[in-house]
């Protein structure tokens, strides 16, 4: 007996074909969407928290502090950006209150934002007296092009008997007792700066300028009350080719003691 072998045209094979095709591509397309998106979330999430986690750092660290200065004068033995008026290299490129936009750089720029001191404590956080007045520990705030990122030096105050501080260093040279600089946050594209007074006057040491000397005359750090920053963050999420994760945050502190 003959059996009916007759199967799918070449038409109907190719109607078939192209449908798979194109659902294929249809559901691949959908995937990759959310694949991307799903990365794309993630790198934001991350953005959030380093904004949130920087906000309560600096908070801290700049707003308990004793001011702001224009050059470290505790000895940094791994001073990045050393003055070179000063033989030995150990003493920060003095910055003065400028408000303006400071980009990250590229890959081994290093840039300082701000000097400044807080009181030096023991372990159990009590103030190490100098007679009548605390000693203070110093403190680099500054960006790293390497790794685009907001880093702070401290400098214990060796006179400090008990001192609970530890002196930092780079990460390259960091040990137990000189502990890597802290990381505050990533991924930063700049820092814009300004500067106020309590009552919310703004503070620019270019704004007086002295006409005997032909040099700007202030003011400067040592009458700033408020410090604002803003950073600005550009992420990259992971498998993907551009920084398509930009958002900033402003952060603004009132110095404790001014």
């Amino acid at each position: 007996m003959k059996q009916n072998s007759r199967g799918f045209t070449i038409p109907e094979l190719l109607v078939v074909i192209i449908l798979a095709a194109f659902f294929s591509t249809l559901i691949m397309d959908f995937a990759f969407n959310y694949w991307r998106d799903a990365f794309s979330l993630q790198s934001d999430e991350d953005t959030l928290t380093t904004r949130l986690n920087a906000g309560d750092i600096l908070r801290e660290e700049i707003g308990t502090s004793s001011g702001l200065i224009i050059q470290n004068s505790l000895a940094d033995p791994n001073a990045l950006v050393p003055d070179p008026a000063i033989p030995g290299g150990k003493y920060w490129l003095p910055i003065h209150a400028i408000p303006g936009n400071k980009p990250a750089g590229s890959s081994g720029a290093i840039t300082p934002l701000i000097y400044f001191r807080r009181y030096s404590v023991n372990a159990s956080g009590q103030y190490i007296m100098n007679g009548t007045q605390p000693y203070e520990d110093e403190y680099v705030l500054y960006l790293s092009g390497s790794g685009k990122s907001l880093m702070q030096r401290s400098l214990a105050n060796a006179a400090a008997t008990g001192n609970k501080l530890k002196t930092s260093c780079p990460a390259s040279l960091a040990t137990a007792t000189c502990p890597a600089d802290k990381v505050i946050a990533t991924n930063l594209a700049s820092v814009d700066m300004r500067y106020f007074s309590r009552t919310g006057n703004t503070i620019d040491y270019t704004s007086i300028f002295d006409t005997n000397t032909n040099s700007y005359a202030g003011p400067d750090f040592t009458v700033v009350e408020v410090v604002e920053l803003q950073l600005n963050l550009s992420a990259k999420p992971t498998f993907q080719k551009t920084n398509s994760t930009s958002n900033s945050t402003i952060i603004r502190i009132a110095l404790r003691d001014s």
